[in-house]
């Protein structure tokens, strides 16, 4: 049986990890043989056709597996029970202490162990952009001492860099490649996936509002979102879940060039243009081919008239199929990434943009109960929502809110996260499963307990539920996030870099949500300019909130956030909150920063 793991993350999940007990390692394609309720028993990735050397063919290993199940069909189904409790098994023991400030400091540097400081990214080949890696060292740069966090944030920049002028990066048409096989960033897997695009439109957003100099993280994207809209955007709204790699039959045909195309198309610009992204005889993909890369680092706008030719004339060639499914999860990550990007371009078409994504899932992608669905294609939804899907979206509402896109998002964002406890949390226990309780039965019910391509479920849904308690101050929302921190406390002890997106949740709690208020005419243009203001000095995770004078606020903003907060002389006025403590009347946008919470310096 083959199982989209798109479509079943939880089925993916579950044999996936039998794979991880038994064999160490995962990997793609995963065949899994279980006995007739499900229980694997022998569990390997890929084998040939026929027998290469050591490694048996695929016919081998049925005979085998068929000749063990005849004869000791005892032996396997107590080895096939013994895998099924190792699937369920929590480790044992206790962890020493609470995570907070220490355990991020910790987790930052084991994570930097891995960096890559001569091409940015970790490891070696295959190299993955590993955006939860990414945005955990942005927010991590808050809690280590300041010549530890310069080091980690030139690393970032250089990351940052290195990924958008090089091969991952699509230099005509925009939008990163889904990894690289070699450490350099130069030749891509030439697919592309929207939980790529969304996470990293988040990175590069975040380092574009820390930064002294911005100018080489918006281009990115600013392309990359012109590419969601050309590419991969339906006239709904919603964005599609992947771009092949292949057409033709060939990987990456669509996306190389040879000098000769580069001539004719460019006529006089040509050599330039060649000299300017490494194209060359020899090429450096099959065939003489050259997958470009942006040699010279030249400001973006030079050749931007070449690129825009040269993709007139790509456009021309037999397109790589594209998989025109939503997946609510994946439209999340991409609807906060596009908002994140809204308030660093400035830019309300932006955010206009991820609000009609926005609309179309949460009033589309449901069941006649309300229910979140997973999947929506050929015109209609199916598959309940999983863990992810909830707190992508329930993240994605709290983004949009805060860059200005309306309040009715709060309540979107609280429904969201109702259905997440309703359904798919134990309270008491501090829990969190990636299937909802009246899900299809499975051998277990599988948490998702850990990042990779994309978020960990279990942590983006605390993180999403830190922010909300904030702004509500719901201390029972804050007690089971507590909860669920202290229930991951003895993995965080043994292993807290292998959680970056758990720890980022951390790190809110740790430090707090800012709150911004600022009191005011929303239509005025002073209220508008001290929003904007502190949609780009705070950290992505805090809260903006406009209310005019006398006005009630929303219901998911606790009134304290209000008390005493008035237009001083009548004029738009602002305050930085957090907790208790909030800052002097600001009238004056440039006069608006974020209040810094103060860091240990070991």
């Amino acid at each position: 049986v083959k199982v989209d793991r798109e479509e079943r993350p939880d089925v993916d999940q579950i044999y996936m990890d039998a794979s991880l007990k038994l064999n160490g390692q995962g990997g793609w394609p995963l065949n899994a043989i279980c006995t007739p309720d499900g229980r694997p028993f022998f569990v390997g990735t890929y084998f040939p056709p026929e027998r290469r050397g050591e490694q048996p063919g695929f016919p081998e290993v049925i005979e085998a597996i068929s000749k063990v199940w005849r004869e000791q069909r005892d032996q396997v189904e107590e080895n096939a029970g013994q895998i099924a409790d190792a699937l369920r098994a929590r480790p044992e023991g206790e962890a020493a202490s609470v995570a907070g400030h220490e355990t991020i400091q910790r987790a930052a540097r084991l994570v930097m162990q891995g960096a890559d400081a001569a091409h940015g990214g970790f490891g070696q080949a295959p190299k993955f952009p590993t955006p939860t890696n990414l945005e955990f060292l942005t927010a991590a740069l808050d809690f280590v001492p300041q010549e530890e966090a310069s080091g980690i944030a030139r690393f970032l920049a250089l990351t940052a860099r290195e990924m958008s002028r090089r091969g991952l990066y699509d230099q005509i048409g925009g939008g990163f490649h889904r990894y690289c096989v070699d450490a350099s960033w130069t030749i891509p897997h030439f697919e592309k996936m929207l939980y790529d695009q969304g996470q990293l439109l988040s990175f590069f957003a975040e380092l574009a509002r820390r930064a002294h100099d911005a100018s080489d993280l918006l281009w990115p994207i600013r392309e990359t979102v012109e590419y969601l809209r050309r590419e991969m955007r339906a006239s709904n709204g919603a964005f599609f879940a992947s771009q092949d790699a292949d057409s033709e039959g060939e990987e990456g045909k669509y996306f190389v060039w040879t000098p000769e195309q580069i001539a004719a198309a460019l006529d006089d610009e040509a050599d330039r243009f060649c000299t300017t992204y490494g194209v060359r005889l020899a090429g450096n993909f099959e065939h003489g081919t050259t997958q470009l890369v942006d040699e010279a680092r030249a400001p973006r706008d030079e050749l931007a008239s070449s690129r825009a030719r040269l993709l007139a004339v790509r456009q021309q060639r037999i397109a790589p199929a594209t998989d025109r499914k939503h997946v609510a999860a994946w439209n999340g990550y991409t609807i906060a990434g596009l908002a994140r990007a809204a308030c660093v371009l400035d830019d309300p078409a932006v955010l206009d943009d991820a609000r009609r994504a926005a609309d179309f899932v949460l009033g589309e992608m449901v069941d006649a109960k309300g229910r979140l669905q997973r999947v929506h294609n050929e015109g209609r939804g199916h598959v309940h929502g999983f863990l992810d899907d909830h707190a992508a979206m329930l993240h994605a509402c709290l983004d949009l809110q805060r860059a200005g896109a309306g309040d009715a998002y709060l309540g979107e964002a609280r429904r969201l996260a109702d259905a997440l406890l309703a359904h798919f949390a134990d309270r008491e226990a501090g829990i969190l499963y990636l299937t909802a309780d009246d899900g299809d039965p499975l051998i277990h019910r599988p948490r998702s307990d850990h990042d990779g391509a994309t978020p960990d479920a279990s942590g983006l849904a605390l993180l999403g539920l830190v922010r909300l308690a904030a702004l509500a101050e719901d201390h029972a929302l804050e007690d089971f996030v507590d909860r669920a921190i202290a229930e991951h406390a003895l993995f965080l002890e043994r292993a807290a870099h292998a959680f970056p997106t758990l720890l980022r949740a951390v790190a809110l709690r740790t430090r707090g949500v800012s709150v911004t208020v600022v009191v005011g005419d929303p239509e005025d243009p002073v209220t508008r300019t001290l929003a904007d203001r502190a949609r780009r000095v705070l950290r992505p995770e805090d809260a903006v909130v406009v209310v005019a004078p006398g006005a009630t606020p929303p219901a998911e903003v606790a009134p304290s956030w209000l008390a005493g907060r008035e237009a001083v002389d009548g004029r738009p006025t602002a305050y930085v909150c957090l907790g208790t403590a909030c800052s002097l009347p600001v009238q004056e946008p440039s006069a608006l920063v974020a209040e810094l919470v103060p860091t240990s310096s070991s």
